[in-house]
């Protein structure tokens, strides 16, 4: 079997400059086409690109009104800021979601944008919200993990006491229903987050901007894993990679180069407005032609 024919494709709708009933099209769509077996939103609150007071979904709450509208595809956000919910409080939200979904949720989380984003750093200050340097908020991200999982998982109310979270009596009821958690993506590239990623992740992303830097990251990432005694292998290698509706040869040669790098599971980012039967010209342009 080809790298290509094993890669697993989704779209990703940014819940940002749209309307809610034109994501709901999509994914409907998309929920009909085989080919297309993942579909995921962003997680931010405000707007990050456009006009900067346009509209911005909630993604969590989102998600679950998505996944209660569709049937076969997985979902998730790609990925949740660790920055803007406890850790507890986000297990209890991912479970409803699984739940919902009837188990088909794919826990997407990361250490949340870097202050070097003027237009994503506002959302902290518009919200109350704090904003710790990125040190902090990879290793607040690895306690959030060790924390979820405990909470999915664990059967007896539980103490942690971490540098940057701690819980008195957590205990997580109803469980999600995938067992023993559903799976757990992050996204980012920076070292740190690459070890955690290793300890706590069944997937990882990056963005697909640039493939050499992504098969780089990826490389480290094997490196981190067998520090660990982990197979490397064990972690499936996902990639964002921004489709061109006018371009769509350059956006398969992303998607080639991709797959060749080792990455076998592809987000295709759809920018919006959304042609009226997207889903099926992504399965047409780009699914049914990769690698070739």
């Amino acid at each position: 079997m080809s790298q290509a024919s094993q890669a697993r494709f989704g779209i990703m709708t940014a819940p940002s400059q749209v309307d809610y009933a034109d994501i709901l099209r999509v994914w409907r769509e998309a929920d009909t086409i085989p080919q297309i077996e993942h579909a995921w939103l962003f997680d931010h609150l405000m707007p990050i690109f456009g006009d900067p007071t346009g509209p911005t979904y909630e993604g969590w709450t989102l998600l679950s009104a998505l996944a209660a509208q569709t049937h076969r595809l997985r979902v998730g956000l790609l990925v949740t800021s660790n920055r803007f919910r406890p850790p507890a409080m986000l297990a209890k939200i991912a479970t409803t979601v699984d739940i919902v979904s009837g188990g088909r949720l794919d826990f997407g989380i990361g250490a949340g944008y870097r202050p070097n984003h003027p237009l994503a750093r506002r959302e902290y200050e518009a919200h109350g919200l704090p904003f710790h340097d990125f040190s902090h908020s990879v290793d607040s991200l690895a306690e959030a993990l060790t924390i979820i999982r405990r909470l999915w998982t664990e059967t007896e109310p539980f103490d942690f006491a971490g540098a940057h979270v701690q819980v008195t009596g957590a205990f997580g009821s109803p469980k999600p229903l995938q067992r023993p958690h559903p799976p757990i993506i992050t996204g980012g590239r920076s070292a740190r987050l690459l070890r955690v990623t290793a300890e706590h992740a069944d997937l990882w992303n990056i963005p697909g901007d640039d493939i050499d830097d992504a098969a780089g990251r990826s490389a480290l990432l094997d490196r981190y894993c067998a520090e660990i005694g982990r197979d490397p292998a064990s972690l499936t290698r996902s990639i964002y990679v921004q489709v061109s509706y006018d371009q769509p040869g350059i956006t398969r040669d992303a998607i080639g180069r991709a797959i060749d790098a080792g990455f076998e599971h592809l987000v295709l980012g759809l920018p919006n407005p959304y042609p009226v039967g997207v889903a099926q010209w992504v399965v047409d342009e780009l699914v049914t032609t990769a690698g070739s």
